[in-house]
């Protein structure tokens, strides 16, 4: 099942060779190429606080809630990517957006917890639109059932499995300022960084700041 499952890389849905309606970076048009390059630059880095910091469970499902939700959907649709937390936009809110495949809807869930979670465990590859050009190997549990709001304040609950489980575990993990670093090796996180030093030094981005482990966000932010 592990090497038949389709990897989880939140920036890149373009390079999973097991999609084959999924074109290369190089090949998208121009348009389609700028739009997501745009859509990433607003995406918060690794080095920003704002990534270790816990979000707030939201208590107000009002309009202004659901055009965060909507503005979190288009932005992640145009990074070509397949989750997205409200704290990867700089906003303290228990809130997530997924679409693990192209077929499916855009789904959001506000104030999810995972209540259960399967023992079996699959490790598959992970990127992050926060950690651009780092691909890593993280092992989750293969299904889990979460119970969530949705963006008009309704009790939801969701059992999810393979990749769907997956997107859920990682972007919940944003929302407890946890990244994928977090879940790997010291050697394989050395690893990670020295491919995302190499990715600076190449200058296919930006470097990010200093990593504040764990540093407070005491006031909510708009997305950058």
């Amino acid at each position: 099942m592990a090497a038949e499952q389709t990897p989880y890389r939140e920036l890149v849905r373009e390079d999973e060779e097991d999609a084959p309606d999924a074109p290369a970076v190089e090949e998208l048009d121009a348009q389609t190429r700028a739009r997501r390059d745009a859509a990433l630059a607003r995406v918060r880095k690794l080095g920003d606080p704002v990534l270790r910091a816990s979000a707030v469970e939201v208590d107000r499902f009002d309009g202004e809630l659901r055009e965060e939700i909507e503005r979190m959907g288009a932005l992640m649709s145009d990074a070509l990517g397949v989750g997205l937390a409200a704290t990867q936009v700089g906003i303290l809110h228990r809130v997530l957006v997924y679409r693990a495949y192209a077929e499916d809807p855009i789904a959001a869930l506000v104030n999810p917890v995972i209540e259960w979670r399967s023992d079996e465990l699959e490790s598959a590859e992970e990127g992050c639109l926060s950690i651009p050009g780092v691909h890593v190997q993280v092992e989750r549990p293969v299904r889990i059932r979460v119970r969530a709001r949705d963006a008009f304040g309704e009790e939801v609950r969701v059992e999810a499995e393979g990749l769907q489980a997956r997107v859920i575990q990682h972007e919940v993990d944003h929302l407890d300022g946890i990244l994928i670093l977090d879940r790997i090796s010291r050697e394989a996180r050395r690893e990670a960084m020295r491919s995302l030093r190499e990715a600076h030094e190449g200058g296919a981005m930006s470097a990010p700041a200093p990593e504040r482990e764990r540093a407070a966000v005491v006031s909510e932010t708009s997305p950058a």
